[in-house]
């Protein structure tokens, strides 16, 4: 599989490398310390690009476990990371993680509002022996609010930000697009750039704060530019009806002769020129702005598109500045040529998975260690952060 190139952090041999831990890696980051209360889903998934990005990040798992139903060697969100073994209820575990705390520049919990307080780890606790820490809060529906102390998952809070009702086809259940605009979208993105920019303020100021990211705000984030079409009468409130959620033509997808896809974007007259015609039906293809024609138009392009493979149309339309590509599946996307040649794929430790992103030309960064063990890295945290009281006392 070419998954290699670019600084990337390949590994060879299977293992190389996995769990094995590290203070912090070379990228834009390096330096910086976190502390990150195990989790579930966007949390995790926020450590892990800080740590991509070079932070040193320490995460405090429970005894027992927790997480998902996943061997946390496959943990893919857990790479990168050391990890230590706290009870919080135990009558040390708050004192223990404090004392990481005080020596931390980032907080990262995903705990419903409250818990952390009870717990004795809070941000006024936090704060009290650390002033300029980042102390960042990863819940679905926010710290306050009707909802905050209620469970959710991805799906509620992409549901009532509008997000999830624009994506599907018309007359049909809307589409679930994983977890991918929710937890990690509106979630992990939105509090790594909260923390980021806590953390310029910290730097410049000495003064800490808590970083509130809502699953429900970012992904309402997200919908921006939709409101302001909306706003100006260039957006239905409706699936399947508008220029990017599939009632176009010419933005979409289209089955294949063996059964594959190929997604269509030539929204510009120009890349729309380039489309039809590598497609064959330049001659004969309705008006592209004749909205009342779209239905012929569709069932023409569709009609085209059944009559090749997959992998036939690909080779029509690559290298082409018509706007479009085939639809790969999770196991196919490392082997495109483009993904290939630029090391958008990585295999660390057996584990094919992407590489970090985005990328930086004075501080690169990349895979330096393959998901951490629960508990795996208590000696070496307890001597690189200063931390002896984590080890475990002497009989």
């Amino acid at each position: 599989m070419a998954v290699t190139g670019n600084g990337t952090g390949t590994g060879t041999a299977a293992g190389a490398g996995a769990g094995t831990g590290t203070a912090g890696g070379r990228g834009p980051l390096a330096g910086v310390r976190v502390v990150e209360l195990a989790g579930i889903g966007p949390g995790p998934f926020a450590a892990m690009l800080l740590a991509d990005l070079g932070a040193d990040v320490v995460r405090v798992d429970r005894p027992g476990g927790g997480g998902l139903a996943v061997d946390p060697a496959y943990d893919v969100t857990n790479r990168g990371k050391r990890s230590v073994l706290l009870d919080l209820k135990s009558a040390d575990g708050p004192a223990r993680v404090l004392d990481l705390v005080e020596r931390a520049d980032v907080l990262v919990e995903g705990f419903r509002p409250g818990v952390a307080e009870r717990l004795g780890v809070g941000p006024a606790d936090c704060h009290a022996r650390n002033p300029r820490l980042v102390y960042g809060r990863m819940t679905g529906w926010g710290q306050d609010g009707p909802l905050a102390h209620t469970a959710g998952h991805d799906i509620a809070y992409i549901a009532v930000t509008g997000a999830l009702g624009m994506i599907g086809n018309p007359g049909e259940p809307p589409a679930v697009p994983a977890n991918l605009v929710g937890d990690y979208a509106g979630g992990s993105l939105y509090l790594v750039i909260g923390v980021l920019a806590a953390l310029q303020h910290a730097r410049a100021t000495g003064a800490g704060q808590v970083v509130d990211a809502a699953i429900v705000d970012g992904t309402a984030h997200l919908t921006a530019m939709i409101h302001g079409m909306m706003a100006a009468g260039g957006w239905q409130d409706r699936r399947g009806a508008n220029l990017l959620d599939g009632g176009c033509p010419f933005y979409g997808t289209y089955e294949t002769s063996d059964g594959g896809y190929m997604a269509v974007g030539a929204l510009e007259q120009q890349f729309y020129d380039t489309f039809t015609e590598l497609l064959g039906i330049a001659d004969r293809a309705p008006a592209r702005k004749d909205i009342a024609r779209w239905g012929e138009l569709r069932e023409a392009v569709a009609a085209r598109f059944r009559t090749r493979t997959r992998e036939e149309w690909t080779a029509v339309f690559e290298g082409t500045d018509a706007c479009v590509a085939p639809v790969l599946s999770l196991r196919e996307a490392p082997d495109h040529p483009h993904l290939a040649a630029r090391g958008t794929f990585t295999d660390f430790g057996g584990i094919v998975q992407p590489a970090p992103a985005p990328r930086f030309s004075a501080t690169p960064v990349s895979v330096t260690s393959g998901p951490a063990r629960p508990g795996a890295h208590t000696e070496s945290v307890a001597a690189d952060w200063g931390v002896p009281a984590l080890l475990p006392k002497e009989a």
